[in-house]
Protein backbone atom coordinates (compact mmCIF):
# COMPACT_ATOMS: atom_id res chain seq x y z
CA UNK A 1 0.00 0.00 0.00
CA UNK A 2 3.25 2.50 0.90
CA UNK A 3 4.36 1.34 -2.66
CA UNK A 4 1.15 2.30 -4.11
CA UNK A 5 0.52 5.60 -2.20
CA UNK A 6 4.29 7.32 -2.73
CA UNK A 7 3.68 6.14 -6.29
CA UNK A 8 0.16 7.97 -7.01
CA UNK A 9 1.83 11.21 -5.29
CA UNK A 10 4.94 10.96 -6.63
CA UNK A 11 3.60 10.89 -10.13
CA UNK A 12 0.79 13.61 -9.68
CA UNK A 13 4.23 15.84 -8.33
CA UNK A 14 5.99 14.85 -11.44
CA UNK A 15 3.32 15.61 -13.83
CA UNK A 16 2.70 19.06 -12.53
CA UNK A 17 6.30 19.83 -12.36
CA UNK A 18 6.73 19.14 -16.15
CA UNK A 19 3.43 20.83 -16.76
CA UNK A 20 4.86 23.91 -15.37
CA UNK A 21 8.42 22.92 -16.70
CA UNK A 22 9.93 23.38 -13.53
CA UNK A 23 11.42 19.81 -13.52
CA UNK A 24 14.74 20.93 -12.14
CA UNK A 25 13.47 23.42 -9.37
CA UNK A 26 11.27 20.51 -8.12
CA UNK A 27 13.70 17.85 -7.94
CA UNK A 28 16.15 20.23 -6.10
CA UNK A 29 12.74 20.95 -3.93
CA UNK A 30 12.24 17.62 -3.13
CA UNK A 31 15.84 16.51 -2.36
CA UNK A 32 16.14 19.19 0.27
CA UNK A 33 12.94 18.36 1.86
CA UNK A 34 13.52 14.88 1.65
CA UNK A 35 16.52 15.62 3.69
CA UNK A 36 14.61 17.78 6.03
CA UNK A 37 12.41 15.05 6.83
CA UNK A 38 14.81 12.66 7.49
CA UNK A 39 17.06 14.28 9.80
CA UNK A 40 14.17 15.99 12.04
CA UNK A 41 12.08 13.27 13.90
CA UNK A 42 9.74 15.99 15.89
CA UNK A 43 8.80 17.48 12.45
CA UNK A 44 7.93 13.26 12.06
CA UNK A 45 6.07 12.98 15.32
CA UNK A 46 4.02 16.23 14.84
CA UNK A 47 2.69 15.49 11.53
CA UNK A 48 2.04 11.76 12.32
CA UNK A 49 0.36 12.39 15.58
CA UNK A 50 -3.41 11.81 15.63
CA UNK A 51 -4.07 14.37 18.56
CA UNK A 52 -3.47 17.21 15.62
CA UNK A 53 -6.10 17.71 13.30
CA UNK A 54 -5.04 17.84 9.55
CA UNK A 55 -5.65 21.63 9.91
CA UNK A 56 -3.52 21.92 12.15
CA UNK A 57 -0.70 19.61 10.30
CA UNK A 58 -1.67 21.88 7.20
CA UNK A 59 -0.64 25.12 9.10
CA UNK A 60 2.70 24.05 9.99
CA UNK A 61 3.64 23.03 7.68
CA UNK A 62 2.70 26.23 5.68
CA UNK A 63 4.37 28.14 8.24
CA UNK A 64 7.51 26.20 8.23
CA UNK A 65 8.19 26.00 4.27
CA UNK A 66 6.02 29.53 2.89
CA UNK A 67 9.22 31.08 1.66
CA UNK A 68 11.14 27.76 1.45
CA UNK A 69 9.54 25.90 -1.72
CA UNK A 70 7.98 27.15 -4.78
CA UNK A 71 3.91 27.42 -4.47
CA UNK A 72 3.32 24.10 -6.61
CA UNK A 73 5.29 22.50 -3.97
CA UNK A 74 3.26 24.19 -1.09
CA UNK A 75 0.31 23.33 -2.49
CA UNK A 76 1.39 19.25 -3.27
CA UNK A 77 2.69 19.17 0.68
CA UNK A 78 -0.94 20.92 1.96
CA UNK A 79 -2.88 18.26 -0.07
CA UNK A 80 -0.81 15.34 1.26
CA UNK A 81 -1.28 16.25 4.88
CA UNK A 82 -5.25 16.98 3.84
CA UNK A 83 -5.45 13.40 2.37
CA UNK A 84 -3.80 12.27 5.75
CA UNK A 85 -0.74 10.22 3.74
CA UNK A 86 1.76 12.80 5.27
CA UNK A 87 3.53 9.43 6.54
CA UNK A 88 4.59 8.73 3.37
CA UNK A 89 6.24 12.06 2.78
CA UNK A 90 9.96 10.56 2.61
CA UNK A 91 8.74 7.55 0.13
CA UNK A 92 6.98 9.89 -2.04
CA UNK A 93 10.12 12.17 -2.29
CA UNK A 94 12.47 9.39 -2.78
CA UNK A 95 10.20 7.59 -5.93
CA UNK A 96 9.89 11.61 -7.19
CA UNK A 97 13.19 11.67 -6.90
CA UNK A 98 14.08 8.45 -8.81
CA UNK A 99 11.41 9.39 -11.33
CA UNK A 100 13.11 12.71 -12.42
CA UNK A 101 16.64 10.77 -12.69
CA UNK A 102 15.18 8.69 -15.12
CA UNK A 103 13.10 11.14 -17.38
CA UNK A 104 16.58 12.82 -17.11
CA UNK A 105 18.70 9.91 -18.24
CA UNK A 106 20.23 9.35 -15.35
CA UNK A 107 21.01 6.09 -14.17
CA UNK A 108 21.64 5.17 -10.39
CA UNK A 109 24.49 1.93 -10.26
CA UNK A 110 25.56 0.41 -6.51
CA UNK A 111 28.79 -1.08 -7.01
CA UNK A 112 30.24 -3.82 -4.44
CA UNK A 113 33.59 -5.04 -4.69
CA UNK A 114 35.60 -7.47 -2.67
CA UNK A 115 38.29 -4.61 -2.11
CA UNK A 116 38.38 -0.70 -2.65
CA UNK A 117 38.78 0.26 -6.00
CA UNK A 118 41.11 2.77 -7.81
CA UNK A 119 39.98 6.06 -8.83
CA UNK A 120 40.66 4.85 -12.81
CA UNK A 121 39.11 1.24 -12.32
CA UNK A 122 35.78 3.48 -10.91
CA UNK A 123 35.92 5.68 -14.28
CA UNK A 124 35.96 2.58 -16.43
CA UNK A 125 33.27 0.76 -14.57
CA UNK A 126 31.20 4.16 -15.18
CA UNK A 127 32.20 4.45 -18.70
CA UNK A 128 31.65 0.41 -19.76
CA UNK A 129 28.13 1.06 -18.11
CA UNK A 130 27.03 4.07 -20.37
CA UNK A 131 28.03 2.49 -23.22
CA UNK A 132 25.95 -0.18 -22.33
CA UNK A 133 22.89 1.03 -20.82
CA UNK A 134 20.39 3.80 -22.13
CA UNK A 135 21.83 6.61 -19.44
CA UNK A 136 23.26 9.59 -20.44
CA UNK A 137 25.17 10.26 -17.16
CA UNK A 138 25.67 7.67 -13.93
CA UNK A 139 25.34 8.26 -10.19
CA UNK A 140 27.18 5.97 -8.95
CA UNK A 141 27.53 4.50 -5.09
CA UNK A 142 30.56 2.13 -4.19
CA UNK A 143 30.75 0.04 -1.56
CA UNK A 144 33.68 -3.02 -0.35
CA UNK A 145 32.28 -6.50 0.80
CA UNK A 146 35.09 -8.79 1.73
CA UNK A 147 33.02 -11.86 1.53
CA UNK A 148 32.96 -11.63 -2.17
CA UNK A 149 36.38 -12.54 -1.74
CA UNK A 150 36.92 -11.46 -4.96
CA UNK A 151 35.20 -9.81 -7.80
CA UNK A 152 32.25 -7.16 -7.61
CA UNK A 153 28.49 -7.16 -8.38
CA UNK A 154 26.74 -3.99 -9.51
CA UNK A 155 22.99 -3.13 -9.55
CA UNK A 156 21.12 -0.58 -11.33
CA UNK A 157 17.85 -0.77 -10.63
CA UNK A 158 16.36 -4.53 -10.45
CA UNK A 159 19.24 -5.59 -12.45
CA UNK A 160 22.31 -7.13 -10.65
CA UNK A 161 25.42 -7.94 -12.65
CA UNK A 162 27.24 -10.85 -10.56
CA UNK A 163 30.82 -11.51 -10.89
CA UNK A 164 31.76 -12.37 -7.23
CA UNK A 165 33.93 -15.40 -6.22
CA UNK A 166 31.62 -15.79 -3.55
CA UNK A 167 28.53 -16.42 -6.30
CA UNK A 168 30.80 -18.76 -7.93
CA UNK A 169 32.06 -20.81 -5.05
CA UNK A 170 28.23 -21.55 -3.48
Amino acid sequence: MAKLVSKVYGDALFAAAKDLAAIDQAYEEVTALRDIFAENMDLRKILNSPKISREEKAQIIHTIFEHQVSDMLMGFLITVVNKGRQAGFERIFSYFISIVKEYKGIGVASVVSAMPLTKSQEEEIEKKLLATTEYHQMEMNYSVDESLIGGMTIRIKDRVIDSSIKTKLY
